[in-house]
């Protein structure tokens, strides 16, 4: 148990998952308690940011304190200091984190590759200071001063940020706006997933009651943003494809109906779980135009597949693919997953070898992130005996993988709890770079989202400013209150 004392309840949770990176599943006690194995203390005032560490059992170190420290049989074994200005938020908050870093690292004898960074939208970084006239090596000096991050992975970000840059040229910030549908449905739960999504079967028969309320709100919504062009759309969840092909055909003809679609820069929709997947669902998607859609197999091992819940094999894979081919599909992504249970390098190394077979348009590899809502955190004494594990080499053979088929990558993003503490990178072939993922990451433009669990972000660019609301996630509800869900779209749209 780590002891946390921290003036100023603003910084926490930075710190938390800083902390959390280099002592993963350690609990935290708020006060002074048995069972601290050490403290850290931390406080700001006289323009400085001090950092304390009190150790049980250790010597001083040779450093006098007038201190008194938190618990009997506590010594000081580490006081820095470091001036901030403390009126500055993100400087100060800065500054306690490079300490925090710096006595991490000290500690455990270990760096992390992205140093004291735990946002999730590192490349947002590199990309504002870019479009600000910011140098390339001022850039990197920036953040090796300031977040410590590898030098492999501040390359990364700035490689990403300018092809970012020159792929969002065409959109429409101000004016423009993006349209994300929700259907939360799937085949069934993976063991890591948190996503909003309730299996298919329990709904057989009464989708058109959500599909009803999901209408409502998209009328709203086409009528609201009327005379605004509209870039991208993309259909997540869940599995959009776990709807029969009638509600598919259904849905899709609504939106074309309400939308203006003809100048619509790509279309998605993430056909996602294989087992989800039939020819006549891939033949409405063709005949509705659709020009990008992802097939999602994480993993081609079956084994990690039979553990994790997908219901498909790995040959399911493959004859979807082809047969999304055979349709006409041109832009075809597909997701990997690096630090799924039990697997390791020749797992990987596999998985890669099968998808370079494949030779989809763009991939997108994920670092497992377990979140709170996942069953394999959930029930986690029942997957004690799984090991995880995600590498340095396994991250670097998924992108030397990526550009032996010709792709760059053109978008990153973190998690918390990542393994590995990595992060997920989409990279793809000349033209099939996904504009949506870019724009939702970096929160550059408008985002309209419809159905349970999703959020709606409002982008003012003038003023630097962002709002957002949430649709509730549980379907019955959604279905009960798509009303209220409108009510609340209606304070914030302009």
């Amino acid at each position: 148990m780590i002891g946390l004392l921290i003036q100023g309840n603003v910084f926490e949770q930075d710190i938390r998952e800083l902390l959390m990176s280099f002592y993963p599943g350690e609990v935290y006690a708020h006060e002074v308690k048995e069972g601290v194995d050490f403290y850290v203390e931390s406080r700001l005032g006289n323009g400085q940011v001090r950092l304390l560490v009190w150790d049980q059992g250790r010597e001083e170190s040779g450093q006098k304190t007038e201190e008194k420290a938190p618990a009997e049989g506590f010594v000081l074994s580490m006081d820095r200091s470091r001036p901030a200005d403390l009126e500055n938020h993100l400087e100060a908050k800065n500054v306690i984190k490079q300490l925090f870093y710096e006595m991490l690292c000290e500690r455990t004898g270990r760096t992390l590759p992205w140093g004291s960074l735990t946002g999730i939208r590192p490349t947002k970084i590199a990309l504002t200071r870019l479009e600000e006239g910011w140098s390339e090596e001022q850039i990197r000096s920036y953040m090796k001063e300031t977040y410590m991050a590898s030098d492999e992975k501040i390359d990364l970000c700035i490689e990403i940020a300018a092809r970012e840059k020159e792929l969002l040229a065409p959109v429409d910030y101000e004016k423009g706006y993006s349209l994300y549908v929700g259907i939360p449905f799937c085949p069934t739960t993976c063991l890591y997933c948190s996503f909003t999504s309730y299996p298919i079967s329990k709904w057989k028969g009464r989708t058109g009651l959500y599909l009803e309320a999901l209408f409502r709100e998209l009328e709203y919504t086409a009528e609201k943003m009327k005379g605004r062009p509209l870039d991208t759309i993309y259909f997540g969840g869940g599995t959009p494809t776990s709807l029969e092909a009638e509600d598919l055909d259904l849905l899709l003809g609504k939106v074309e109906s309400l939308f203006d679609t003809k100048h619509v820069l790509e279309f998605t929709v993430e056909a996602g779980r294989p087992d989800s997947i039939t020819r006549e669902k891939l033949q409405v998607l063709r005949n509705h135009g659709i020009t990008r859609i992802s097939i999602n197999p994480q993993t081609m091992n079956q084994k990690t597949l039979d553990l994790i819940g997908r219901r498909h094999t790995v040959e399911q894979v493959k004859e979807t693919f082809h047969t999304a081919r055979e349709l006409g599909f041109d832009n075809i992504n597909m997701d990997l997953i690096m630090g799924l249970p039990q697997e390791g390098i020749q797992e990987v190394e596999h998985t890669l070898e099968e998808i370079r077979r494949l030779s989809p348009d763009s991939l997108t590899v994920h670092s497992l992130a377990i979140k709170r809502a996942a069953r394999l955190n959930m029930f986690k004494e029942d997957y004690s005996s799984l090991t995880i594990q995600n590498t340095p080499e396994m991250i670097e053979m998924s992108m030397r993988c990526a550009r032996e088929m010709g792709m760059e990558p053109y978008y990153l993003y973190r998690q918390k709890n990542m393994a590995g503490n990595f992060e997920n990178v989409g990279y793809a072939l000349p033209g099939k770079a996904c504009l949506y993922n870019i724009l939702i990451m970096e929160e550059m433009q408008t985002i309209a989202a419809c159905g349970a669990g999703t959020t709606t972000k409002v982008v003012f660019p003038a003023e630097n400013r962002r709002e957002r609301c949430e649709n509730v996630k549980e379907v019955e509800q959604y279905v009960a209150r798509v009303e209220e869900m409108i009510g609340r779209k209606e304070k914030i749209l302009p």
